[in-house]
């Protein structure tokens, strides 16, 4: 059995202001996306969208994930703290951020440039999706670093006890799962599928669909919010906010592909 480190969740000081990992992860995650949105378009002659314009598109996603993210949080996973007092909604240093608040954030704001750029949303979607995954990753690696999130108990030769969870139950180190399937494998799998020629919506649907299926399995193993426990059907939260999202990936690709017969 093996014992998490329990490291230090402030990476650095600077001064009296405290830089903490799991910001850190997000600003690797954002760079990352910047970093391979902008090798995209540099390979790609008949790209969507010029480097100045992904350069802005990425101001406006970057609100959609942090505003869709912790509002998503708030009215999901606590809806009674934010009706006891609502000004809790903004207390960002508190932590608490939601994947599907944040994803409802990005569509948002992708709709929004697509708007006032008269683009085809569908368009920017699948040239936004293989980048995400890498910022998953990021954020997994985050939730390890702090202990937080981790599995359900077992005894699996890799279990790992978290000191966090107030007991010395192995468990599983289910953000580390979350890091390979949610970040590394659906990377690859987007990655390889965007560079084939394929119909628009596609890569969009293949992201919900991917996602969806991945943290829907990992969640098996996820030690469930103490707050909520499981739900209808021994579901978690997290797979109830999954199974939309996967309906409405496999009905875009089929749609998509019907379309384009």
């Amino acid at each position: 059995m093996l014992y998490h480190p329990e490291f230090d969740p402030i990476a650095i000081h600077i001064g009296p202001i405290a830089v903490r990992w799991y910001g850190l992860m997000y600003l690797v995650g954002f760079a990352s996306g910047l970093m391979l949105g902008r090798a995209r378009i540099r390979s790609n002659n008949n790209s969507p969208i010029s480097i100045r314009g992904f350069d802005d598109l990425l101001f406006y996603i970057i609100l959609g994930v942090i505003l869709g993210g912790r509002l998503g949080y708030a009215l999901i996973y606590d809806l009674a703290g934010v009706l006891h007092s609502p000004i809790t909604i903004f207390y960002v240093w508190k932590g608490g951020m939601s994947f599907h608040g944040g994803l409802i954030g990005v569509c948002v704001a992708i709709a929004f440039y697509a708007r006032f750029k008269q683009k085809d949303w569908l368009v920017l979607t699948d040239f936004v999706a293989p980048l995400v995954p890498l910022g998953l990753a990021a954020g997994r690696i985050g939730n390890f670093i702090n202990g937080e999130l981790w599995g359900r108990s077992t005894d699996v030769p890799w279990a790992i006890v978290f000191p966090q969870s107030g007991t010395s139950l192995g468990r599983h180190p289910s953000q580390l799962y979350e890091f390979f399937l949610e970040g590394i494998a659906l990377f690859l799998i987007l990655w390889f599928f965007s560079r084939i020629k394929r119909p628009t919506g596609v890569i969009s649907g293949l992201f919900l669909v991917g996602y969806a299926s991945f943290r829907f399995i990992v969640e098996f193993m996820r030690e469930p919010d103490a707050h909520l426990g499981l739900l209808s059907f021994g579901f978690s939260m997290g797979q109830w906010l999954c199974i939309p999202m996967l309906l409405l990936g496999v009905f875009l690709i089929s749609r998509t592909v019907q379309k384009n017969k």
